[in-house]
């Protein structure tokens, strides 16, 4: 098992930033998928961003060059750079994990982002 916890959500003016993280404790060394889902409101939940084991990486176009997801290791803690920030990009925001030889989905609390002026 792994716990998951979310934090860095706010509000943030368009054009703004915002890094979130994802800190995970238990079995983190089986964790072989670690990425980023959200949700607006009246909309399905959407990857954003993901990460596998080994470092490869993939992003939804409509972030394509503008988040970056990035996993320390050392610190087992899952990160999401988000830079030139949209109202469109206003949702929340989940950690999500799965791990080798376990096909439960692992999902962290979520946190709040409000691209807003």
């Amino acid at each position: 098992q792994v716990q998951l916890v979310e934090s860095g959500g706010g509000l943030v003016q368009p054009g703004g930033s915002l890094r979130l993280s994802c800190a995970a404790s238990g079995s983190i060394s089986g964790i072989y998928l670690w990425d980023w889902y959200r949700q607006a409101p009246g909309k399905q939940r959407e990857v954003v961003a993901l990460t596998i084991s080994g470092g490869s990486t993939n992003y939804a176009d409509s972030v394509k060059g503008r988040f970056t997801i990035s996993r320390d290791n050392a610190k087992n803690t899952l990160r999401l750079q988000m830079n030139s920030l949209k109202p469109e990009d206003t949702a929340v925001y989940y950690c999500h994990a799965r791990l080798s030889r376990d096909p439960r989905d692992y999902w962290g609390q979520g946190t709040q982002v409000t691209v807003s002026s």
